[in-house]
């Protein structure tokens, strides 16, 4: 059950990159938290051009295709911009924005409920850079895939998307989700088993389940 993520990102700020390195942005998190924190006109392109497209792999894998990813994208940085001077860790930045990526996600999905949205898609709306070689089975069992997690609550299915579709290590996740590797776990193996359930029910998965070694036996 491995889905690749499209790479994509919206259109990065401008960033005066050489300005950038001429005041002290050498690629290091912790300096960029700190101009963040300092109100450095150039930080938020410079942390939207490092981390855009991780952030948006993490919403693609949580959510599916979404009409409104763009819109939790812009709003993830934004919290960000906001919220910089709750970072008390710079080196951990990367962990910190993916948490409010995680959040942000999560807290669109339980404002929906539970909506199947990818019934307003067709294939054709799946993006290019998801899978180019990708074929019409597989395009359909990744639909299958994010209507099934659609089914589960938020707080088995952001895990479940994060470890099995993201590929992230359960502390990461732990952190991601700020809940305890203990709790990270618990809720895993709940999800596990509520997604055997959904998709066995579903013809195109059938056979993936019969196939994969992740859920035989299960």
């Amino acid at each position: 059950m491995s889905h690749r993520p499209p790479n994509q990102a919206n259109s990065a700020p401008e960033a005066p990159r050489r300005n950038l390195h001429r005041l002290g942005f050498v690629g290091d998190d912790a300096a960029l938290a700190d101009a963040l924190k300092g109100g450095h006109p150039g930080a938020p392109a410079e942390l939207f051009d490092r981390y855009g497209n991780h952030i948006q792999r993490v919403l693609v894998n949580v959510m599916g295709v979404d009409q409104e990813l763009p819109d939790l994208l812009q709003e993830t940085f934004a919290r960000a911009f906001k919220n910089a001077g709750q970072l008390e860790d710079g080196a951990r930045l990367k962990a910190w924005l993916t948490r409010i990526a995680v959040f942000t996600a999560r807290g669109c999905i339980r404002s929906r409920g539970r909506r199947r949205w990818l019934r307003y898609f067709s294939p054709e709306a799946m993006p290019e850079s998801t899978a180019p070689t990708a074929s019409t089975e597989d395009r359909a069992a990744v639909r299958a895939t994010y209507a099934a997690l659609d089914a589960m609550s938020p707080d088995l299915r952001v895990p479940f998307a994060l470890r099995y579709i993201q590929g992230m290590e359960l502390k990461e996740i732990a952190a991601a989700c700020d809940v305890s590797l203990a709790t990270i776990k618990r809720h895993l193996a709940k999800a596990d088993k509520r997604f055997v359930v959904l998709a066995s029910n579903d013809p195109t998965l059938q056979h993936w389940l019969e196939g994969g070694s992740r859920w035989a036996g299960q």
